[in-house]
């Protein structure tokens, strides 16, 4: 059948997407693994309407996205956020810590944000502008950058809390 070996083969080609959005949005392996069931599921159903007027990847991202999502809500789940380890409670200023200390900080503000903010996060994180990343979520490009402003203040605010 064409159309499975042309989606099999798309799929081994960007399965990274599937695999970061499965991380972004569960801790646990095992729900992880779910997730991924959940959007490859998602994904295979509404391959025969992929038209191609977008890039495969935008298509995937927002198809993966939008499972996440629903899954995240279905599930009632709250991000896990795990404890700083003593000595980062210690310091003094976010400014004194070395660059992983900043980037677990940072992880775990990321974990706060809903589940929307998450994955704009990401696609900022993945170098998509404002235009792609409204064509992925279902929005305007003027409602990506007024909620990344938003979440620019949060994280600032989460990062301040934490550190």
């Amino acid at each position: 059948m064409p159309e499975e070996s042309s989606f099999i083969s798309l799929i081994e080609t960007h399965q990274r997407i599937i695999h970061k959005v499965c991380r972004l949005y569960m801790q646990d392996p095992q729900d992880r693994k779910d997730l991924f069931q959940e959007i490859m599921l998602a994904a295979w159903k509404s391959y025969p309407q992929f038209r191609g007027e977008a890039r495969f990847s935008t298509w995937l991202y927002r198809v993966a996205l939008n499972t996440a999502i629903t899954f995240f809500r279905k599930e009632q789940r709250q991000p896990i956020t795990a404890p700083l380890p003593h000595q980062m409670m210690q310091a003094a200023d976010y400014n004194d810590t070395t660059e992983q200390e900043q980037l677990t900080v940072m992880h775990q503000a990321i974990a706060q944000l809903s589940a929307v903010d998450k994955a704009l996060v990401m696609l900022y994180l993945e170098d998509y502008n404002y235009n792609e990343m409204g064509e992925m979520m279902g929005i305007t490009p003027n409602n990506v950058a007024v909620k990344m402003n938003r979440i620019k203040t949060k994280l600032k605010q989460a990062v301040k809390t934490i550190a």
